[in-house]
């Protein structure tokens, strides 16, 4: 029976009751309908009353387990049902209730299923990754991170900036600049270098800063073995190149000298020359990285090296240099800074947008060449600084590995990061005193 028809029969047994009743009191008391009425009304209301309440009873206990079952749901628990007896509406509305649970219970299981699997799969990750909430405390750190930078203790809730100050300083130095970019950590039998990528979100209405570390070491010495391979096979072809037509000629001028006829000889010899020069500068680039001098270091006014440089490029210096004094070997560092600058001519940049700053710190000067080109992927920026690595078509890939080789040997270290609205910067740390070599 529906509801509808369940109240519309419990109504006219309640008017069948009443008025058998007054018929029953006014055969009686033919004389009294006042005293009918009264009584009629005086039985019959107290009935409908009890019958009412006995109808609405199970309704409103439903009521309540919806309310119930609803504030669970709030909570997070499916695990609840309700069951009606009646093949009513009300049954149609707990079937509904119990299937909505039943589906919110089964999306829990999987969202559940796949949070556990991706923490399974974060936690593991060997690249170090760490959520900061709002520029403050520390929300996520998985075990890389908690090895890398805390000893393996956990993180959550700890100040990003009380966790950097036991770092390292080339990671410190990496944050401080912002943006993506490479930096290498000393330890105690090699040298390990790193990739920072930093990225920014909104969740739960708060700013988020996701930090991942990946280092890079392995994967630059196997980039390193293939660099190797290519510049093998780089030489290989230019000394065949080179070698192969000074066989040849050779043998054209000994056929002309045996038949006696020299006025060639002027031509060949001369293309011979051009030939060994050729080959004995395209060697001389190669012997250039491969046999770095020891820097002979010398007392050097910013100034003088700045004028020198500007000199041969075109170069916009922000800000004022450092009024005292570096120790460096001038012509190698120009020669670094040159390498960098041209770079950054090279990369689409607009001329007057090519700049260098010098700055001193505590230990340091920190120099930086900036561009506005296109900057760099974080493949490349992965690999750029590795001996004979280059995305140019004629390019050497000696640039950047010289300039770091060079700073490297004055006791210093160069980094890589991609700039806010565009450009690069490349970051070289000098030490301020000689002493720091």
């Amino acid at each position: 029976m529906s509801l509808t028809a369940r109240w519309c029969a419990v109504a006219l047994g309640l008017v069948a009751l009443t008025l058998a009743l007054a018929l029953a009191l006014g055969h009686w008391l033919p004389d009294a309908p006042l005293l009918v009425a009264s009584l009629t009304l005086l039985v019959a209301l107290p009935v409908a009353v009890a019958v009412v309440r006995s109808q609405l009873q199970p309704v409103l206990s439903l009521f309540r387990a919806l309310t119930g079952t609803v504030t669970t749901y709030r909570d997070g628990d499916y695990s609840f049902g309700l069951h009606w007896p009646y093949q009513d509406e009300l049954q149609d509305l707990v079937l509904a209730h119990n299937a909505l649970g039943d589906v919110l219970r089964e999306q829990r299981l999987s969202l559940v299923q796949r949070e556990l699997l991706q923490d399974t799969m974060l936690q593991n990750t060997p690249v170090a990754m760490l959520l900061v909430c709002d520029g403050g405390p520390l929300v996520y750190a998985n075990i890389a991170a908690r090895q890398l930078l805390h000893q393996g203790k956990r993180m959550e809730g700890l100040l990003l900036q009380d966790v950097m100050a036991q770092a390292q300083a080339p990671l410190r130095e990496a944050l401080a600049r912002g943006g993506d970019g490479l930096f290498a950590v000393n330890t105690e039998h090699d040298e390990d270098t790193y990739h920072l990528a930093r990225r920014s979100f909104t969740l739960n209405g708060r700013a988020h800063e996701l930090l991942l570390l990946r280092q890079l070491t392995a994967e630059m010495r196997r980039q390193e073995v293939q660099t190797w391979k290519k510049v093998i096979r780089v030489i290989s072809h230019e000394l065949n190149n080179t070698l192969a037509p000074m066989g040849s000629l050779a043998h054209s001028a000994m056929e002309l000298l045996r038949r006696g006829q020299p006025e060639r000889l002027p031509q060949i010899l001369q293309t011979i020359e051009e030939r060994t020069r050729h080959l004995d500068e395209f060697i001389s680039g190669y012997a250039s990285f491969a046999k770095l001098p020891t820097p002979r270091l010398q007392r050097t006014e910013w100034p003088h090296l700045i004028a020198s440089l500007q000199a041969q490029l075109t170069l916009a210096v922000v800000g004022e240099c450092p009024d005292e004094p570096v120790w460096l070997d001038l012509a190698q560092m120009e020669q670094a800074l040159h390498n960098l600058i041209k770079n950054a001519h090279e990369s689409g940049s607009a001329p007057q947008e090519v700049q260098l700053s010098v700055r001193r710190l505590a230990t340091t000067f920190l120099i930086e060449v900036m561009d506005r080109g296109s900057g760099m992927t974080e493949a490349v920026l992965t690999h750029a600084l590795v001996p004979f690595y280059s995305t140019k078509r004629s390019g050497t890939g000696l640039g950047l590995a010289l300039s770091r080789e060079i700073v490297e040997a004055h006791g210093g270290s160069i980094g890589l990061h991609n700039r806010a609205g565009g450009g690069l910067v490349v970051s070289l740390s000098l030490p301020r005193s000689p002493t720091k070599l």
